[in-house]
Formats: structure tokens, sequence, C-alpha cells
């Protein structure tokens, strides 16, 4: 079994990009608790700031206070369905680039569907395997990072050499 790690090579449209979770933050909504436990345990090991909250109410107060690098969401929530909240927070022109995970036990492909539709970049499909997880996670922000252009402290840009830029 791979050893947890907190930085990570992944390939990005032919480059490769060192992504160090350390202090990143990612924002859980979702309304189980047992899932949401697990969930941020396992993101908290990899070096993750995670904050979890049960409904998107609260998931939209956190997000005014500080954005997260990455919202994973359920598309049951305390308060509603979460893909119409996944809607109105991708609408949003001030969330409308935080790159959204969508969570669900939920196998349809019309609820998959949905979910893209909604503006979620990426699906998994719960009970996950936590390694899948993690990949997803790493990816969806290598990829963001990559498509922004821009550097932030955790993460870094390599070629695929592994040179520095």
């Amino acid at each position: 079994m791979p050893k947890l790690s907190k930085s990570m090579p992944l390939p990005v449209e032919g480059k490769s990009i060192v992504f160090n979770s350390s202090g990143v933050k990612l924002l859980l909504v979702l309304s189980e608790p047992v899932l949401a436990d697990l969930t941020s345990f396992r993101l908290e090991l990899l070096g993750y700031q995670v904050e979890t909250v049960a409904s998107g109410n609260e998931a939209s107060a956190s997000i005014s206070k500080s954005a997260p690098a990455l919202i994973i969401v359920d598309t049951m929530l305390a308060d509603g369905d979460g893909l119409e909240w996944v809607a109105r927070t991708r609408a949003d022109q001030s969330t409308s680039e935080i790159p959204v995970l969508i969570f669900s036990i939920d196998t349809s492909l019309e609820t998959v569907e949905r979910a893209f539709h909604a503006g979620a970049q990426d699906y998994l499909i719960s009970p996950f395997d936590p390694m899948v997880m993690e990949e997803k996670v790493e990816r969806r922000l290598a990829v963001s990072l990559s498509s922004a252009g821009r550097k932030r402290p955790s993460a870094q840009r390599t070629t695929a050499q592994g040179a520095t830029r």
C-alpha cells in the first residue's frame, strides 16, 4: 500500500505539478456525520486544513469568510439538494472558480449528469476507496492551479523532468 504523502507529482497537460497539501483549505459539505468524520480524518492526515459543515447554508457562510481551495459536497444535504446548492454557488461570480467534487451514494447516470451540469468537476461514489478520493482531490487541485496560471504558496510548477520553474 502506498504511503501517504503531503507532496506528490501529478501530470497535468504535459507538465508535472508537485502539489503540497499542507495548509490547503478544503470545505466538506456532508450531512452524514460518520462519512464527514472519516473523510475529514483522511484528508487531515494528508495535511489539508479541513472544515466540515452539514448544510448549504453553513457552507455559504463559511465560503463568505474564507474561500476554500476545493469544495467536497454530498448530493443530499441537511437543508436540501446538494446539486442545487452547487448550481447556485457556481452561478455566483465570487465562488464560480472554486472546484467542486461531488460525493454520492447514487450511481445513476442521471445524477452524475446533473452533478456535472450543476458545475461539479468530478464525482466520487460513496463508499469510496480512500486512495481514489486522495487522487481525485489532488488532481482537482492541481488542475485548478494549472488552469489558473498562477502559483500558490502550497504548490510549485515543475517540468516533466522535475526542474522547478
